[in-house]
């Protein structure tokens, strides 16, 4: 081994380590307070600023908050609404750019990222004069549509991302043996996209119960979300039983998105 090689070598180790060290302080940077957040939702004590022993009672406690109760119903029916509704149209706007000429393609993509683009503040007051201007009264049915139009484009963009894996000499092979468009779409390309639409979803879910910018633009009275809701509750100041909606919160987006990335997994043997 030559004398410059021992250098090189240790100079390369002293790299790596450099570079471990800054992603371990970046991640405990980023981490941190919310760690901070679910292990005080188990503070036996009142004050968050002091550790007085485990209790589960704030998780107890939630079961009977009849107004977080109602709060949490709004959320998942609006989520329910948006995520059949922006899959649907995702799905089929994901279809057609997969089959569209260059220069429509490049326009219709610049138009579903402009929502995505677009600060949440703006989107917002623009949802929310539009609903004035067609005289529609804020309510949950306007939380809803407001959540349709923001997550369109992000299941387009999921479901197009599996789409672009699919080899079109599929469709065409299911076509030389004699199957139409719309059986050759139910047998070949919706299976094969299948885990595509259904992350999309997950997403669209996700997104929609996590919302709080928008929706508060465009809610009415009596569509209090869950997002809503946790933020009156922080007008009184961080309590326990805020830490313990926050976490239970968190654990449900953090479950939904780890599905929707196993779902776009690319597998052995798959699409391509």
């Amino acid at each position: 081994m030559s004398a410059g090689a021992a250098p090189a070598g240790h100079s390369a180790r002293l790299g790596r380590l450099l570079l471990a060290a800054h992603g371990g302080l970046l991640y405990l940077f980023l981490y941190a307070p919310i760690a901070v957040l679910a292990v005080f939702s188990f503070n036996a004590s009142r004050q968050t600023a002091a550790w007085e022993g485990a209790t589960v009672d704030w998780y107890r406690q939630l079961g009977a908050d009849g107004l977080l109760g109602r709060a949490v119903g709004n959320s998942l029916l609006v989520a329910a609404v948006a995520t059949i509704a922006a899959t649907a149209l995702g799905t089929a706007t994901a279809l057609g750019l997969a089959r569209a000429g260059s220069r429509a393609r490049r326009l219709t993509w610049a138009l579903l990222v402009l929502p995505i683009v677009i600060p949440e503040v703006v989107l917002g007051a623009a949802l929310l004069s539009f609903f004035g201007a067609i005289g529609l009264r804020l309510s949950l049915a306007t939380v809803a549509v407001a959540h349709v139009v923001f997550s369109v484009s992000y299941a387009a963009i999921v479901v197009a991302a599996r789409l672009s894996g699919l080899d079109p000499a599929l469709e065409e092979a299911a076509a030389d043996l004699g199957a139409g468009p719309a059986e050759a779409f139910r047998r070949v390309t919706l299976p094969l996209a299948l885990p595509g639409i259904l992350a999309a979803a997950l997403l669209v879910f996700t997104l929609s119960i996590d919302d709080y910018v928008i929706t508060s633009f465009v809610a009415g009275v009596g569509a209090t979300t869950l997002p809503l809701h946790v933020y009156s509750m922080l007008k009184v100041g961080v309590t326990p039983e805020v830490n313990a909606v926050s976490t239970l919160l968190l654990a449900g987006t953090v479950t939904l998105i780890a599905a929707a990335q196993v779902l776009l997994r690319p597998r052995a043997g798959g699409a391509r």
